[in-house]
């Protein structure tokens, strides 16, 4: 190889964890289904209860009493909300760095999001949180960024000691623990997605966990026809705070079969990329020109993704641009190795819809809501400064789940190679 050939001359691996584990026994789960003859979770044929068998399963992983599956991440923030309550009226605290789901989640049910700045773990500052909290703010949602859990210890005496609700968005971060805890066993309520890029997937899914049998006997209901069931499965309807609206999101058994293998697997999955992620990490930490994202707890980070943060937007950006010449790329589809004013609707100011108090109907709901006056609030670039630099000078690089130690090596060699010729 010359000096001017690229380290690699094929591309990374595309980022989606659990896929990357998927064999004849997902094949099989699916099929056992399809041979009952019963994909719906609460009868059929030959019923199979795989649903049902998959909440038992994730709740005991989890450390939660009980676990709702429905059939995305996106419904499983809508059903939890609708569960706690959250209505117009009401703020909620949401991170500048998130996926626009949460957002939409909160403006769907009426109420209004409050921005809150990230800080050097990418997730909830606890001190601007308690900064955004006004008499209107009923609960916080806690994403847990990029596979790694924020401070959420910190964020949960908050919560608590202001009488608010606490929801743990674990999307990105199944099988992610602080200090021995699961990520989603913090709050009241947390949720997970199952989608194709996350650590276990069944291509789309979600799940919600609680230890609150209230709150479980409410996102049952939300989450199916409006009413919770019974040990037999019966709807309850002599129980008026549990006559509520249905959102008709149900898992299906097909998902639900395929996911439980995927559960199993979970902890291989994890554990192979947080082992190459800390590999680059330890390389790294030679050089002082490098700042790491801070990680509370390493030992409970799912290693899905490498975040490097640069002392300027030009150095990030020059850097970056190394990185890629030198092969440290995916095609043809997969986003890894970008600075991260290049990841979208994860921006708060990239969404537009909140940017420019979007709605689905003409009268401007729920901005224009009598019961929101006075939550008018601006979502444009510029109202979380600490997420903007951050942003600005960092660079994401995806943690495949099947690289190989010369995978890593070639990272590691782009890196030093970036180092020297950039800084």
């Amino acid at each position: 190889m010359s000096e001017s050939d690229p380290i690699r001359s094929t591309p990374l691996p595309l980022e989606f964890p659990g896929v990357h584990h998927m064999d004849e026994q997902e094949v099989e789960a699916a099929a056992r289904v399809l041979r009952a003859k019963s994909p719906f979770r609460y009868y059929g044929i030959d019923p199979q209860h795989e649903v049902e068998s998959f909440e038992q399963e994730f709740a005991q992983f989890v450390g939660s009493s009980y676990a709702v599956a429905v059939g995305s991440g996106t419904a499983a923030l809508a059903t939890a909300l609708a569960a706690l309550g959250v209505g117009p009226g009401q703020e909620v605290i949401v991170p500048a760095y998130m996926w626009v789901s949460v957002a939409a989640a909160v403006v769907n049910q009426g109420a209004i999001p409050v921005l809150a700045d990230i800080d050097d773990t990418f997730c909830l500052d606890p001190r601007d949180v308690g900064r955004r909290i006004t008499p209107r703010t009923t609960g916080i949602i806690m994403v847990h960024m990029s596979g790694a859990p924020g401070d959420v210890a910190a964020i949960q005496q908050l919560a608590r000691s202001r009488g608010l609700f606490l929801l743990e968005d674990c999307a990105q971060c199944a099988g992610a623990s602080s200090h021995g805890r699961k990520a989603g066993t913090f709050g009241d309520i947390g949720t997970f997605s199952f989608q194709m890029n996350k650590n276990m997937t069944a291509g789309e899914g979600g799940c919600i966990v609680t230890s609150d049998h209230r709150l479980y006997q409410r996102a049952v209901a939300c989450h199916d026809l409006g009413y919770a069931r019974n040990a037999q499965g019966r709807l309850i309807f002599d129980q008026p705070d549990l006559c509520l609206w249905g959102k008709g999101c149900r898992m299906d058994e097909l998902r639900a079969a395929v996911l439980r293998v995927q559960l199993r697997k979970l902890p291989s999955i994890t554990s192979a990329m947080r082992s190459s992620k800390y590999r680059i990490r330890e390389a790294l930490q030679r050089f002082p020109e490098v700042t790491l994202r801070r990680i509370p707890d390493p030992s409970g980070d799912t290693g899905v993704f490498l975040i490097t943060t640069w002392r300027d937007a030009a150095t990030a950006r020059a850097v970056n641009c190394r990185l890629r010449s030198e092969g440290i790329v995916t095609w043809p589809q997969g986003l890894t190795n970008i600075v991260m004013t290049e990841w979208g609707l994860h921006l708060y100011y990239n969404i537009a819809s909140l940017v420019l108090h979007s709605s689905v109907d003409r009268s401007g709901f729920p901005w224009n809501l009598a019961e929101n006056a006075g939550s008018r609030l601006e979502y444009a670039k510029g109202v979380c400064p600490v997420a903007d630099s951050l942003f600005e000078r960092s660079i994401l690089l995806a943690i495949p789940s099947c690289l190989a130690a010369a995978d890593e090596d070639d990272i590691i060699t782009a890196f030093e190679t970036a180092l020297q010729s950039c800084l």
